[in-house]
């Protein structure tokens, strides 16, 4: 089965640990690209932009550092620094330079699927502080503007929504078609939410549909993917 989560480029120069990392994530849902330095990572950044990057700082030729620098000049994915060496030089300039956390290695690859999870939650709730202008997703019969926040039906009508329920369609809206969690939306949804605990998602995914779906009953947009989670479907299906 092909993970369709939230994608991770990981880079490093030792097959077996690249490899490692890799089926780890993998295992916890999250789609993979595994890239062995700088040269594999911008090929794969020229055809696709990853949701983050888990980037070893100690590579032969084109060291970490500077991948951070360029990552960060040409955009705002996240990065995640490994460092054999836990060097509180390059750990200092690689924060100085945007990089979001960073972990020694070896690492516990529990700890990784943590750090990573947390630094997606905190890249999804500050592009819902900060959208992008103009920005707007049909949902089914509603259009979501992501820069006011609003729910608006074709007359312009607007739908209340709650917080969760904004960060949840933003969620959506930056991840079409691919699975995601109920443990990532969890997240985004934002665990300090006292509403946010046990099924909460499910019932702010069934609000949702009433929303949005021409018959919620028979979801089309949002649809149920047994035993994994959620996925937008842009074109209903």
């Amino acid at each position: 089965m092909t993970n369709t989560g939230p994608h991770i480029a990981v880079v490093d120069d030792e097959p077996a640990t690249r490899e490692m990392v890799g089926d780890y994530l993998r295992l916890h849902g999250f789609a993979v690209t595994l890239c062995d330095g700088a040269a594999s990572l911008r090929h794969f950044m020229a055809r696709q932009q990853p949701d983050l990057v888990v980037l070893d700082l100690n590579m032969p030729g084109e060291d970490g550092l500077s991948v951070v620098r360029q990552l960060k000049a040409a955009g705002d994915v996240p990065v995640i620094m490994l460092t054999a060496t836990a060097s509180a030089i390059d750990r200092i300039v690689g924060l100085e330079l945007g990089a979001d956390d960073y972990l020694a290695k070896p690492c516990e690859l529990r700890e990784l699927v943590a750090r990573v999870r947390s630094v997606l939650r905190r890249s999804t709730r500050a592009g819902a502080s900060q959208p992008a202008a103009g920005r707007s997703v049909r949902f089914g019969t509603k259009w979501l503007d992501v820069d006011t926040h609003r729910l608006r039906d074709e007359a312009g009508q607007s739908q209340p929504l709650t917080k969760s329920e904004f960060l949840l369609l933003k969620a959506f809206a930056d991840h079409p078609r691919r699975v995601l969690s109920r443990e990532f939306l969890l997240d985004v949804a934002d665990a300090r939410d006292a509403e946010a605990f046990d099924r909460a998602i499910d019932v702010r995914i069934t609000r949702i549909r009433r929303k949005i779906e021409p018959d919620p009953a028979n979801p089309r947009f949002i649809r149920t993917v047994r035993g994994l989670g959620y996925a937008f479907e842009p074109d209903g299906g």
